[in-house]
């Protein structure tokens, strides 16, 4: 008797478990919290965009762009270096040629210095150049330090073979 005693009440809690289990997954939709929307580009990107557009109204300006966008590899394990990166803007010709990729070192990246030398130094040995800034500078700055580029001999880009299969 008193071993079906303990067997009941054993029951009786596992069922409670798992329907408060149940009951918490239904709350959570089942995956955990739920995406929130937040906007593209934090308040201090937001005119840096638009510096970017009045500084170079024939070019292309994008935000927020997915290192994938702009790199390839073969390997995972290279592309693990790059995976999950993201570049602040990048100014492109309007064929979409990338004429540099520009960060704004606003507080996001404050004690991110080794993590953002990181990422200029993967974008500059696929033959890209980074030009960073503490504030949004004003448009006859940013021409200047894009002439400056120019000076610089371009790296010669070879197409990848992947290239042509995406």
């Amino acid at each position: 008797m008193k071993w079906l005693s303990l067997a009941l009440i054993a029951v009786v809690l596992l069922a409670a478990c798992v329907a408060g289990a149940i009951a918490s997954l239904k709350r959570k939709g089942g995956r955990g919290p739920q995406p929130k929307a937040k906007p593209p580009l934090t308040v201090r990107e937001q005119p840096m965009f638009f510096r970017l557009q009045e500084a170079f109204p024939d070019h292309v300006v994008l935000a927020q762009v997915a290192f994938s966008a702009l790199l390839t590899a073969k390997g995972t394990a290279t592309r693990n270096t790059f995976d999950r990166k993201v570049a602040d803007f990048v100014l492109c010709s309007r064929a979409f040629a990338v004429i540099a990729v520009i960060e704004l070192d606003d507080s996001s990246h404050k004690g991110r210095a080794t993590a953002d030398a990181n990422r200029q130094a993967i974008l500059e040995r696929a033959g890209y150049s980074v030009l960073r800034f503490r504030h949004v500078p004003d448009a006859a700055d940013l021409r200047a330090a894009i002439d400056r580029l120019k000076q610089i001999p371009a790296p010669v880009m070879t197409k990848s073979p992947e290239a042509s299969t995406s």
